[in-house]
């Protein structure tokens, strides 16, 4: 009966650890955790505007927990998924703010854009997208989302500023640098000795170093009563449906969602070591499809595009590799709902070096670039640079599908116009 119960999240006792699995869920989770905090801040500028803010960190979790259990069971993947922050810009700032609308027409756009997402999944082409990306791309692009997951662990570190690491010494002198650079030490040893769950312990010792630091602060209460969601329930408004401005947001959103998605599961599958040699990604269709998913159920919580994180790196990092280290992300979220203050005093010097180290991790995919042929090296390069520079897992991916499609019309172009030559030199000396 065990069995069958975790065969519907892809565990088998024989090929998977279960004390890994949990580990790796709990490190995915306090990876994530800082979105405790920072979501419902990020749409406070909505609060003139009606927008339920307590409302919200209840419809966040509830969204968190919808997205991923999809995740555990649909796709039997490792991955937590929550809304995301560059979707949560565009929803906040350009839709509500810029444009000026109202966040019940934002989410009526995020609904459309995730049903559209659904129809894209079960089409085939979703399978086009992804057959365009060749296999060092592929694994370029998990380079460059580790990268990209490094560089959200220097900012929470506090040393990164403005784009450069060390913007003056000061940075390096404070409390919460400090306890960083103690848990990067701590993070590198675990690793070198090969502890198992040395992620999540790094985390956990962090934190209490940072006590006496004055950099994690003890919360005065641990537990909270959630409050209810209700006020954002399927809060649609069906005014706008045919303005030209709701479908350029609904396109707006797809793109960046569909890409997104697809970016940061090529990256974590790659980590994983569960691409093909021949560039396939097993149960991709469900992955997409649970992010499509995800992203519906969130709208109808009153959530902006739900997607997967690209922190579940750390968990995987730990060897996590199916669905049951999803359900243990899903099952803190769970408990965040009602002990949120104790999660919430985790500090974000605690979770950097983790993140460096998934980032680490991730580079290691760098050896199955294809070097020796510039046609696929190059626009693996590119893609790579594009999301470093950017900070952008969308933006590399367009720059490396773009320079790719390119390269390999003019590499096809060159080698037909060889072949055609030779061929006239055969027919000539006969």
């Amino acid at each position: 009966m065990k069995e069958k119960l975790f065969a519907l999240v892809g565990f088998s006792s024989h090929r998977h650890s279960l004390k890994t699995e949990i580990v790796s869920g709990l490190t995915t989770f306090i990876t994530m955790s800082y979105i405790l905090a920072l979501l419902p801040a990020m749409f406070e500028p909505l609060a003139s505007k009606g927008f339920p803010i307590d409302s919200f960190f209840t419809s966040m979790v509830l969204a968190t927990i919808v997205g991923t259990v999809l995740m555990a069971f649909l796709a039997k993947r490792p991955f937590g998924q929550a809304p995301g922050l560059t979707l949560n810009v565009f929803f906040i700032q350009t839709v509500c703010i810029s444009l000026g609308y109202p966040w019940q027409f934002a989410l009526t756009a995020v609904l459309l854009e995730g049903l559209l997402f659904v129809l894209l999944c079960l089409g085939s082409l979703r399978q086009i997208i992804f057959e365009m990306v060749s296999t060092s791309l592929k694994h370029g692009i998990a380079v460059g989302i580790g990268f990209f997951v490094a560089m959200i662990g220097f900012k929470n570190s506090g040393i990164l500023a403005e784009g450069t690491i060390f913007n003056h010494l000061n940075t390096l002198t404070t409390s919460s640098s400090l306890l960083f650079m103690i848990g990067l030490v701590l993070t590198g040893v675990f690793i070198v000795i090969r502890i198992k769950g040395g992620l999540l312990l790094s985390i956990v010792i962090t934190t209490l170093i940072g006590i006496p630091m004055g950099v994690t602060k003890i919360p005065d209460h641990l537990f909270d009563l959630p409050t209810s969601p209700a006020p954002l329930f399927c809060q649609f408004s069906w005014d706008y449906l045919l303005t030209p401005d709701l479908w350029v947001c609904v396109v707006t959103m797809l793109f960046f969602d569909v890409f997104d998605s697809l970016g940061t599961c090529v990256g974590l599958m790659a980590n994983a070591g569960l691409i093909r040699k021949n560039g396939r990604i097993p149960h991709l269709h469900n992955i997409m499809l649970s992010d499509a998913l995800g992203t519906v159920a969130g709208a109808s919580l009153g959530c902006s595009t739900v997607t997967t994180y690209v922190e579940s790196a750390t968990g995987v990092a730990e060897g996590g590799r199916t669905g049951l280290t999803a359900f243990v992300v899903a099952l803190c979220f769970v408990m965040s709902l009602f002990l949120a203050p104790l999660f919430l005093a985790i500090p974000a010097a605690a979770t950097a070096p983790v993140m460096i180290t998934a980032g680490f991790y991730l580079f290691g995919s760098i050896r199955h670039i294809n070097l020796s042929e510039p046609a696929e090296a190059m626009p693996a390069f590119l893609a790579i640079l594009t999301m470093a520079i950017t900070g952008s897992i969308t933006d590399g991916i367009i720059a490396g599908l773009f320079t790719y499609i390119v390269f390999s019309f003019i590499y096809g172009w060159v080698n037909r116009k060889k072949k055609s030559s030779l061929d006239n030199l055969d027919t000539f000396e006969e």
